[in-house]
């Protein structure tokens, strides 16, 4: 009856382990390999981005902050450390293929109660008693629970790495974000500050009309009121780039008093002139270390499913033991205080059918989670290029469009100020043609800091820097 029941109780969960199916498996999507739908040949070539997508910008400012970022970043050094963490469990989880030992070593004085020892009446002597000795116990892996810890932990290690190599593509691209924002800020500034002089030289020229008695004071109101308009605009810019250089400090691991001058002072804003080589999918799947990283996550969760299962079966462990006992320790020497036991060790808790079940499916469950952010994370980075090439190519035509403004604009300043001169129009026709220049030139500005923002996101959704080693 008894052999019956353990016989039921093993099929049961063998069944049990066969309703958990298959492990689910990443794979990428058909359509991922072919080239990207947004990468227009005029402006994009199809070969691979370089690791160090930032050296096209042409800019030895930037590359130096990038490899100082690169080197002293905090959010790197948190990702290192936790690699190394997970590396030393990577460790542990090997060191259930060896045998465990454990020694030992005592020594006592006692005596024992003479109502527990047969045939003793009287009281019993108080005697001493030393021992020593060696216990060593391995466990056979036959359901592959060790193994199985093993691949996970691998997969953990393979998941922080790319999680660190995740971190070194976005402080790379935050990093370059961060001194192209200064020197827009300060391109921007720049302009502002020319439109401050043109509106100062307009009022100047309102006041001296006026003085002469061919001029009127609404046109030195108008005038003026530009005026404090335009240098209204001055300190938000400032502001702006003071934030930029702070950011930039903190991505490469200084203080806001130690904030590089030379960004502060930058007053070109970094652009690739050339064509941006942005490859195709597979590459890109290949290049994303998120995308690594997800498939490390969901390998894990498959090999804990593994342990799930290896749980339920019986664990088998050979064990020795070897050691001396003696009442003098003078005798542990003597071969008749060895002592000495060897023979495997069978333990096998039996869950009930539901409870196995139950820890499968959870298991499963977790592979399932795991694959769908996989297949999440393979989308969104498809989602993401195609994003940054049509931000980047409708922002060429916007800036194009802007600097035909610009261009227009100031022929018309030209144009309105050679009729006020000849006394075929008012000062108002030049107050407003100085007014859409300062906008326009404002605009433009804008835009090609928006272009060189465009750019370095389209090189951090590419997935490049990770491979630079400080």
């Amino acid at each position: 009856m008894r052999k019956s029941l353990i016989a039921l109780a093993a099929a049961s969960l063998l069944s049990a382990c066969a309703s958990a199916g298959a492990v689910p498996e990443a794979t990428m999507p058909p359509t991922a390999a072919g080239g990207f739908v947004g990468a227009d040949a005029t402006l994009f070539a199809a070969s691979e981005p370089p690791a160090g997508w930032w050296r096209l910008f042409d800019d030895p400012q930037l590359d130096a902050l990038v490899t100082e970022a690169l080197a002293g970043n905090k959010d790197l050094e948190i990702a290192a450390a936790n690699l190394a963490r997970v590396r030393a469990s990577l460790g542990e989880a090997r060191a259930g293929r060896l045998p465990s030992t454990t020694t030992s070593g005592g020594a006592s004085y006692g005596r024992q109660a003479a109502t527990v020892t047969p045939g003793v009446t009287g009281p019993l002597e108080a005697a001493e008693s030393y021992s020593a000795g060696l216990d060593v116990s391995y466990e056979v892996d036959i359901f592959g629970r060790v193994r199985n810890s093993i691949a996970a932990a691998r997969a953990d290690v393979g998941a922080a790495q790319a999680a660190l190599d995740t971190a070194r593509v976005s402080v790379a691209a935050e990093t370059a974000r961060a001194y192209a924002d200064a020197c827009a800020a300060n391109t921007r500034i720049a302009v502002a500050e020319r439109s401050v002089a043109l509106q100062e030289r307009t009022v100047s020229l309102t006041e001296r009309l006026l003085r002469a008695g061919s001029g009127t004071g609404l046109d030195v109101a108008r005038a003026s009121s530009a005026l404090h308009a335009v240098e209204a605009g001055l300190p938000p810019l400032r502001a702006a780039r003071e934030e930029a250089v702070f950011r930039l400090a903190t991505l490469t691991g200084r203080t806001p008093v130690q904030a590089s001058e030379e960004a502060r002072a930058c007053a070109a804003i970094p652009q690739v002139e050339t064509t941006i080589p942005v490859g195709e999918g597979a590459g890109l799947l290949a290049r994303r270390p998120d995308v690594r990283q997800a498939e490390r996550q969901l390998a894990a969760s498959a090999a804990r499913v593994g342990v799930a299962v290896a749980s339920l079966y019986p664990q088998v462990v050979l064990g020795g033991s070897l050691g001396v006992t003696a009442l003098d320790i003078g005798d542990l020497a003597s071969s008749e205080a060895v002592r000495f036991s060897v023979g495997p060790l069978i333990s096998w808790s039996f869950p009930n059918v539901a409870v196995a079940r139950a820890r499968i499916a959870a298991a499963r469950a977790g592979a399932d989670v795991s694959l769908a952010q996989f297949d999440r994370t393979v989308l969104v980075a498809l989602q993401e290029v195609e994003t940054a090439l049509s931000a980047y190519a409708n922002e060429l035509d916007r800036r194009a469009a802007l600097q035909s403004a610009r261009d227009e604009s100031a022929e018309a300043v030209r144009l309105a100020r050679l009729r006020f001169d000849a006394g075929m129009d008012s000062f108002l026709i030049v107050l407003d043609a100085e007014r859409t220049l300062a906008n326009d030139e404002a605009l433009l500005a804008q835009a090609q800091a928006q272009a060189a923002t465009n750019q370095v996101q389209l090189f951090k959704a590419l997935g490049g820097g990770w491979q630079e080693q400080p």
